[in-house]
């Protein structure tokens, strides 16, 4: 018998915390695409691009995302502290992570509808080893969907801060991320003003 190497475990972890200060207020999960919450939208993304298990960090109106959106077989952390940025959701999501076994964690952001499961599939399909980085592409710039191999993700979360999210980390070690170019199947547009809600179906 051949040995086979087993499939990797890679988790998708979905950043939903934001309270939409540019669009007045209104938090990203709840804004409606195609007549469902983006947080929805968000988590199917990441399951049919081959993820699991997905978790999902909330925080501005987290009681009435939780009301609203369906998120079953979603593993959900509220972070308290959401209002400080998107580094501290990273933390609170690959806090919520360790505890899980996967071998790596694929980061999207709520608030970019454009990138679909193709997108989410090729960086997954980039994992190499827990201390790998892949990141999606975008005429060669690197943008989001991004893998964190495991053995990173403490070093990741004591780096995390303000709305920087992992954005110094990957500056500090850009020669090590695989880059994935996903121009051709995704677009990384964000929803951050009342201008960007144009995207939304």
């Amino acid at each position: 018998m051949t040995p086979t190497t087993p499939t990797p475990k890679v988790a998708g972890l979905l950043l939903a915390a934001g309270g939409g200060r540019r669009l007045g207020g209104r938090p990203k999960a709840l804004l409606e695409h195609h007549g469902r919450p983006l947080v929805e939208h968000a988590v199917r993304v990441l399951r049919d691009g081959g993820c699991g298990p997905v978790h999902v960090v909330l925080g501005a109106a987290a009681e009435r995302v939780r009301a609203r959106a369906d998120l079953a077989g979603c593993s959900v952390t509220v972070n308290p502290g959401w209002a400080e940025g998107m580094g501290s959701s990273l933390r609170a999501g690959l806090g919520a992570l360790a505890a899980t076994g996967a071998d790596a964690a694929l980061v999207l952001l709520v608030d970019q509808p454009g990138i679909g499961p193709d997108a989410v599939a090729r960086v997954r399909s980039a994992y190499r080893s827990r201390s790998g980085i892949a990141a999606a592409a975008y005429g060669g710039e690197r943008g989001h969907p991004v893998l964190f191999g495991a053995d990173l993700w403490a070093e990741i979360a004591a780096g995390a801060v303000g709305d920087q999210g992992a954005r110094a980390y990957l500056r500090a070690h850009r020669d090590a991320i695989t880059l994935v170019e996903c121009s051709d199947v995704a677009q990384a547009y964000d929803i951050d003003t009342v201008e960007d809600l144009k995207h939304l179906g």
